[in-house]
């Protein structure tokens, strides 16, 4: 009974970066393994121009991953604001689901701020013209990025990707029906205040990823991260809602599914 239940489990990895060079050996292993892992679908999100090309490649190899294209922000300073027009060219690929991820990153990158909000918005403005969900990367820039937020208009689905334990940040996503995603730092003894962001924020409204090849949860942390990790993330949002796994499972793969519309 135990096997048949675990069967009817359905995961959906919604940023993992296969193209790694992480991967390089032993890549379709890994998408194997994440397939016989109950993981229907993988969001494979590309961080820079070339990236983004070997995302599409990877996807177009498999009927159940999917891409995402942007420019990361730690990647801006590589390119000029005119390089996006080779973004929005790779938008148009029947495989492509989001743009992404983008943001703001102050944590490792101080002096190119200005540079970073032109390519957020710049990238904003892609996905909605071409009506693709947005993915966003947050760190240590929070003010900033919600004082952008509230001067342009965003898509109509938003993911604010690899969620961390700010309360002020997960209550204003929560005004905004934003989607917020955990990665497997949820499943770390000492992220009590992501724990706790995952336990209120509403069910419906949250999303699981691995952002492999790094965040592997728990049993594995500090290993390399791989797709059929997920379920860990899954179980732990279970374990903090008290929700049946199975129910917890069906709700995000179903979140999961429309956000990116397969």
């Amino acid at each position: 009974m135990e096997k048949t239940l675990e069967k009817q489990m359905k995961y959906f990895d919604t940023h993992c970066h296969l193209d790694f060079e992480q991967f390089d050996k032993d890549r379709d292993e890994v998408i194997k393994r994440a397939k016989e892992n109950n993981v229907e679908y993988m969001i494979n999100v590309g961080t820079n121009i070339d990236s983004s090309k070997k995302v599409i490649e990877i996807a177009e190899k498999y009927d159940f991953i999917y891409s995402s294209v942007g420019i990361h922000p730690l990647d801006v300073s590589e390119y000029n604001i005119q390089d996006l027009k080779e973004i929005e060219k790779l938008a148009k690929n029947r495989k492509v689901k989001a743009i992404g991820e983008t943001g703001l990153d102050f944590y490792y990158s101080k002096e190119n701020k200005e540079k970073q909000k032109d390519f957020f918005i710049a990238q904003v403005e892609i996905a909605g013209k071409y009506n693709l969900p947005l993915i966003i990367h947050q760190r240590e820039s929070k003010n900033e990025l919600i004082e952008i937020i509230e001067k342009i208009k965003l898509p109509e689905k938003v993911v604010f990707h690899c969620f961390g334990g700010d309360n002020q940040l997960s209550e204003y996503c929560n005004k905004k029906g934003f989607f917020i995603s955990f990665t497997g730092i949820l499943t770390f003894k000492n992220a009590k205040n992501v724990k706790e962001v995952a336990k209120n924020y509403p069910v419906e409204k949250i999303m699981v990823e691995t952002d492999a090849p790094f965040l592997a949860p728990t049993p594995y942390r500090g290993k390399r991260n791989e797709p059929f990790m997920v379920k860990y993330i899954v179980d732990e949002i279970a374990d903090l809602k008290m929700i049946d796994k199975d129910l917890t499972a069906d709700i995000i793969f179903k979140n999961s599914v429309n956000f990116f519309e397969i």
